[in-house]
């Protein structure tokens, strides 16, 4: 097979990061730590995960980051925006996801990273507020002043590349309307203040414009709507999203393929969640936990296929409650009941109660969204890049075109498409090859 020409990853990689909480700073701290040799970078695929190439006999398994030519982690620089004014240590701290033991020993390096003011408003997150944001007359005037924050830190940190990745919280629940049509509609939006336009839509447009890669994190819109998708092809920006799949979700797509895999049927799923980090805040407010809801109920659905398996999977009651808790902070926990039948439709049960640390989950996501943004930019890919799926709870796709939620299938895309990127050849798993 042919290798794309992918640019070489040399120079200094800019990571910004608009929402400046608990998961931004457990990435930058993280990654930090990595590198000064304190920690490891575990959940990482780009860091620690192989890659099989060829035959099994062949025993031919780099690292991933030793096969494709991705940044080093040296080579980060951090920067970002929140309308809370505190730096990466003081929010780390109120985070409370990293213990003092880890932020100290980088108290230094943190405190140097202080957010940029925010393109913020409480009218689309409710449940918070801060002072250090932007004043404009229009959501046009926002969307330049960002592009002019990503202009300066390019030269002030002497960036050879930027990467954006939307770590900030949810926003309110918004459909795709006429403002997101076209580029024109929705620039013409932008200076109509019209309410269609959240502001992650604005740092999803200040980066298309600007050329850098954007992955959005979070359930909001943002640059899933035909614009600014239409945008990113026009001017050769990879994009992605949504919604990084962490906890209750990375459950479902590893449970929900093995009950498809043995035709076992399913009568029932019900998902509740406590936690108490900001993001719980947020999600308490309706219009914010509507916008996180779609994101996860979708997830059966496309998994289970209800329209090819009637008998199995249609009619499941699907249910999903998130539950602000202050005392849990970012120590989530996710309750699932799963009512299932086997052979002959006799009845059983399985119960998951998973402890886990949201931000802990999410920070490798971003890392390796970064990594691999900033490869797909220096392969001429654009637009929506699909094979980063494996990190989304609502991958983005083309129009007609509907996501593949099984984590399976999505891991073996992610790792054939670096494969097709390096000239190997994708792996079938067929196996013909060694009894002929």
């Amino acid at each position: 097979m042919e290798k794309l020409e992918i640019r070489s990853p040399e120079g200094r990689l800019g990571v910004l990061l608009p929402g400046m909480g608990a998961v931004a700073t457990t990435f930058v701290a993280g990654v930090e730590l990595v590198r000064r040799g304190l920690a490891k970078p575990i959940g990482s695929l780009t860091q620690m995960n192989t890659i099989r190439l060829g035959r099994r006999t062949e025993r031919r398994t780099p690292l991933i980051k030793e096969f494709v030519p991705l940044a080093g982690l040296e080579q980060l620089v951090f920067g970002g925006w929140d309308p809370i004014p505190d730096d990466a240590y003081e929010s780390a701290l109120k985070a409370g996801v990293l213990e003092r033991s880890h932020l100290d020993p980088i108290a230094d390096f943190l405190r140097g990273i202080k957010p940029m003011p925010a393109a913020f408003d409480r009218n689309y997150v409710r449940k918070l507020d801060g002072p250090n944001r932007k004043a404009y007359a229009t959501k046009r005037g926002l969307a330049e002043a960002l592009r002019e924050d990503i202009r300066r830190f390019r030269d002030e940190q002497g960036c050879d590349r930027l990467v954006m990745v939307w770590c900030g919280s949810t926003e309110i629940f918004l459909r795709p309307g006429r403002a997101h049509d076209n580029i024109k509609s929705f620039e013409k939006a932008m200076e109509d203040n019209d309410r269609d336009i959240a502001p992650s839509m604005l740092y999803a447009y200040a980066a298309i414009m600007e050329g850098v890669p954007y992955a959005n994190g979070a359930p909001n819109l943002s640059v899933d709507i035909p614009a600014l998708e239409e945008l990113a092809l026009e001017r050769g920006v990879p994009i992605a999203g949504k919604d990084f799949k962490t906890g209750q979700t990375l459950m479902k797509t590893i449970l929900a393929p093995g009950l498809k895999m043995r035709m076992l049927g399913l009568s029932g799923w019900f998902s509740t969640n406590i936690l108490g980090n900001r993001d719980g805040e947020v999600l308490d407010d309706p219009e914010s936990f509507r916008t996180k809801e779609e994101s996860k109920l979708g997830v059966l659905e496309h998994i289970l296929q209800p329209d090819l398996y009637p008998d199995l999977y249609g009619n499941v009651y699907h249910k999903v409650r998130i539950n602000y808790y202050p005392p849990r902070g970012d120590n989530k926990e996710g309750w699932d009941n799963l009512d299932i039948f086997g052979w002959l439709g006799y009845p059983m049960q399985i119960k998951l109660d998973f402890l886990c640390r949201d931000s802990i989950l999410a920070a490798p996501i971003v890392l390796d969204l970064v990594l691999f943004l900033d490869l797909a930019a220096r392969a001429g890919l654009r637009g929506i890049q699909e094979w980063l799926s494996f990190y989304f709870k609502s991958p983005m796709t083309p129009p007609g075109l509907y996501p593949e939620h099984d984590l399976f299938i999505q891991h073996r895309k992610l790792k054939n498409t670096l494969r097709w990127m390096m000239g190997e050849e994708p792996l079938t798993h067929l196996g013909r090859e060694y009894y002929e």
